[in-house]
């Protein structure tokens, strides 16, 4: 079974979330993330995707004590990102709390300190949130096209037991316009032994349902629980 996990994106401490990652796009949600991280818990679910956006914009971990609040007042296994540029920062995110810690834009910009990385902490603690708009991956908060294309990076990491990698087709993000099944289905058969995380553009039910049967191994669930389209009970039969 697919592991259901529910996202909470964060602005000075606020559960918010950005349409094609725009902050000028941007909806504030009236939860408290501690709150909402209950929320998701008391309905059986057990992963979280924590994503501090103030921390992507600066370039550092910003919201780790939200992080230190939520692991240390829920059994959520959280996988958390933004603003991981150096190994400083995989020490904060994992001190306080974090079960795996996604890398992005350093992925692209200092590959041999992500290979690094992919020794200690270890490939089982580390997630490639490689995005894609275009065909080509887009770093820097999405704002900047690289010449990668999303199978070059994940090749390039293979050889360093690559194992868990998110994408998120830029396009669909924030938009509840349905998920790129294409993108996963192409992904799937060309690395059949990795782990993917669907994330992005999750709507319905009939989504998951979907993303399920493609036997992908995460689904990230964002916008359609804080706007209603999904309800945690609905979600509830699929926690794993």
């Amino acid at each position: 079974m697919s592991r259901i996990i529910p996202a909470i994106d964060l602005i000075g401490g606020k559960c918010v979330r950005l349409e094609e990652g725009d902050f000028s796009r941007q909806t504030d949600y009236q939860y408290d993330p501690l709150e909402m991280a209950k929320r998701f818990e008391d309905h059986g679910l057990k992963y979280l995707h924590l994503v501090d956006l103030d921390g992507a914009k600066e370039g550092r971990v910003v919201n780790w004590k939200v992080l230190e609040r939520i692991a240390s007042q829920t059994h959520l296994i959280v996988d958390f990102g933004g603003g991981i540029k150096q190994t400083e920062d995989i020490r904060i995110a994992m001190e306080s709390g974090a079960a795996q810690v996604n890398v992005g834009s350093i992925a692209v910009k200092a590959p041999e300190q992500v290979e690094a990385w992919l020794e200690d902490p270890g490939a089982d603690h580390l997630i490639l949130s490689a995005d894609v708009k275009e065909g080509q991956v887009a770093i820097n908060g999405w704002q900047t096209l690289t010449e990668w294309t999303l199978n070059e990076l994940i090749q390039h990491y293979q050889p360093s037991r690559l194992t868990y990698v998110t994408s998120t087709d830029i396009s669909k993000d924030g938009k509840l316009s349905g998920p790129a099944f294409g993108l996963y289905e192409q992904l799937k058969a060309d690395f059949p032994k990795m782990n993917f995380t669907a994330s992005g553009g999750v709507t319905t039910l009939q989504d998951v349902e979907k993303l399920i049967d493609m036997k992908m191994f995460g689904i990230i669930i964002g916008k359609a629980l804080y706007e209603g389209h999904i309800s945690l009970s609905d979600l509830t039969p699929f926690a794993t």
